[in-house]
């Protein structure tokens, strides 16, 4: 029998995670230039479990893995990075922009056990996959202890 996990997706509260978004911001900044900078998106993402994990799935489409950071922190989990702003030529200009760029940061707060220390991510075809293992809910079972004989004295 499956045990929900409600996962709670939190867009705008990064909470715990503040300094480490700062630190993410900093690297990436480094990386691909303080000018890509502007600009902030929310992308899209999904949170679903199997009888044995919880799976994330962001949309990320033109992000390079090198400009995303996944992080575990007590029952949360962040995805924070940036999406580089699409470069047009100088003689064009644009009539419509529903596209999201610049620096994003969401996070997903567990409301089950979940062991995040043996969490994998993969990004592919825009994607990116963040599969945490469940644990046994243990509460309400009885768990023997062992009782060690002690020397008198």
């Amino acid at each position: 029998m499956r045990s929900p996990i409600n996962a709670i997706v939190i867009p705008s509260e990064l909470g715990d995670f503040s300094d480490e978004v700062r630190t993410v911001f900093v690297e990436v900044g480094r990386m691909f230039g303080s000018e890509s900078l502007v600009g902030e998106c929310s992308p899209a993402l999904d949170v679903h479990e199997t009888d044995d994990t919880l799976e994330i799935t962001v949309d990320l489409p033109g992000v390079d893995a090198s400009a995303i950071r996944v992080l575990a922190k007590a029952d949360s989990i962040l995805v924070a990075g940036e999406k580089a702003a699409r470069r047009v030529r100088t003689e064009s200009s644009f009539h419509l922009v529903e596209r999201g760029y610049g620096r994003f940061a969401r996070v997903v707060r567990l409301a089950g056990p979940c062991d995040t220390a043996k969490a994998a991510a993969s990004l592919a075809e825009g994607e990116l996959r963040i599969s945490i293992p469940k644990i046994g809910d243990r509460r309400g079972r009885a768990v023997p202890i062992a009782i060690r004989a002690m020397a008198d004295g």
